[in-house]
């Protein structure tokens, strides 16, 4: 019986959030009761997990270094602007490069600027 019992909790645990809102109403349904305190708890855990996770990023440049041409060659290849925009963004500490980026591209985007010769941040 504890074995079929672990195996339900193992099931449980793979579902997502609506998921599990869906089986409280199902559940309330068939047997005629109300699970509302505990459904706010349930869906209280992960969503506040969910939140914490950071999934977009900002790459920032604090510094343009020595090489600034190369600095300026990098945000062009990285953002596809102009020469004049891109002389901007390398002349002005804080501005962002790029803007709600994926973890991989904000760590590419922060490996090219830093060989060029910036001092970069990932906000």
């Amino acid at each position: 019986m504890a074995a079929d019992l672990e195996k339900i909790v193992e099931e449980l645990s793979t579902l997502s959030v609506l998921e599990a809102a869906d089986l409280v109403k199902l559940l309330e349904e068939k047997w005629g009761v109300s699970a509302a305190a505990p459904v706010a708890v349930a869906v209280a855990g992960p969503a506040e997990e969910a939140v914490e996770e950071k999934t977009e990023f900002d790459v920032v440049i604090k510094e343009t270094g020595p090489k600034k041409i190369d600095v300026i060659k990098a945000i062009r290849q990285l953002t596809s602007l102009g020469l004049k925009e891109s002389k901007e963004l390398a002349e002005t500490a804080g501005s962002k490069i790029l803007t709600q980026v994926g973890k991989e591209a904000a760590a590419d985007a922060k490996e090219k600027l830093e060989a060029a010769g910036a001092v970069i941040e990932i906000a």
